[in-house]
């Protein structure tokens, strides 16, 4: 990870590979809302996002299947900080909203819902947490506007 990214960090260790899963969730609930715009779909994706932001992860439909795959599959632990994926889930809680919100108002998603898709495909198959960047961004703004 890049050196100058400050992250948030609260010392909770989670499952890399189970986030990594969920984020394959998120990234195929998206591509599949963008291909047939069924309403059900962003509607899941910010119950889930909810539920993962504000510490109510067992509840999540993509926590419990990842887990159900990490079992199933025996894929490996790999630790890595809780924050800054609970940063990254209160981002994509912001774009489902959105997203759920264009679409009630027969507006185009197309937009929000790639970025969503990106930054889903950028941690589920590369590893990249974009949480970090913005959060860095976030920071760095903010503190010069102090």
């Amino acid at each position: 990870m890049d050196s100058n990214l400050i992250c948030p960090v609260d010392g909770v260790q989670i499952n890399e590979v189970k986030v990594r899963l969920i984020a394959g969730f998120v990234l195929l609930t998206t591509l599949l809302f963008l291909l047939t715009g069924w309403l059900l779909l962003p509607i899941l994706l910010l119950v889930d996002f909810s539920l993962r932001s504000f510490n109510l992860g067992k509840y999540s439909p993509f926590g419990n299947g990842a887990d159900w795959l990490v079992k199933t599959v025996r894929l490996p632990y790999k630790a890595t900080d809780q924050a800054p994926k609970r940063f990254a889930a209160r981002i994509g809680l912001c774009f489902s909203l959105l997203i759920l919100g264009l679409h009630l108002a027969h507006v185009s998603t197309l937009f929000p819902a790639a970025i969503l898709a990106g930054f889903a495909a950028l941690e589920s198959l590369v590893g990249i947490c974009a949480g970090c960047y913005v959060y860095t961004l976030y920071v760095r703004l903010f503190s010069r506007a102090a």
